[in-house]
């Protein structure tokens, strides 16, 4: 049995590479929670990763069965790694296709792999993640392996503590 952490497993997060295994990884702990996006940290290897989670508010498109949905940043001290957006689909994304993600207007574009899409350099990562600290809303778009396009819609209140409080946790 697998402990639940803001509506998804720890099956689910090792998934994400945030558990590399559970000899090298401690289970998350929540920093708090703020607004519709939670903060985490956790000891990977021996060192810290902190990391922030949503899940939309809305999910359509006409499917019949996807798993769990959830937009995360990451921050990797000891890999100098910080502002990483990852988006986890919960389907298998068509091979070669992008999603976009928009907030307040503008639009970012994330390549795709298997069920999850990134930004394509640290640079896009920054810019994103400031957008969601100063955005109001965001929408994920993408294309699932069968065809299915998918429009995710978050709610980014909080983003901006959640953010701040992951920076802290991890001296970032």
């Amino acid at each position: 049995m697998f402990r639940k952490i803001f509506g998804f497993s720890l099956l689910t997060l090792g998934a994400l590479s945030l558990m590399a295994s559970a000899s090298y990884a401690a289970s998350p702990k929540q920093i708090g929670k703020y607004g519709d996006w939670t903060s985490y940290v956790l000891s990977e290897r021996g060192s810290k990763v902190c990391y922030m989670v949503s899940k939309p508010v809305k999910a359509k498109g006409k499917y019949t069965n996807r798993g769990e949905i959830f937009a995360l940043i990451t921050h990797r001290p000891a890999e100098n790694t910080k502002d990483v957006f990852s988006y986890i689909t919960g389907y298998t994304y068509k091979a070669g296709s992008d999603a976009t993600v928009t907030i307040d207007g503008t639009r970012y574009v994330l390549f795709t792999q298997d069920d999850t899409a990134w930004t394509p350099d640290a640079s896009a990562d920054q810019k994103l993640a400031k957008a969601i600290q100063t955005g109001s809303n965001m929408v994920v778009k993408g294309t699932s392996s069968r065809g299915t396009l998918t429009t995710d819609t978050y709610s980014l209140k909080g983003s901006g503590a959640a953010y701040k409080a992951i920076t802290k946790e991890c001296n970032r």
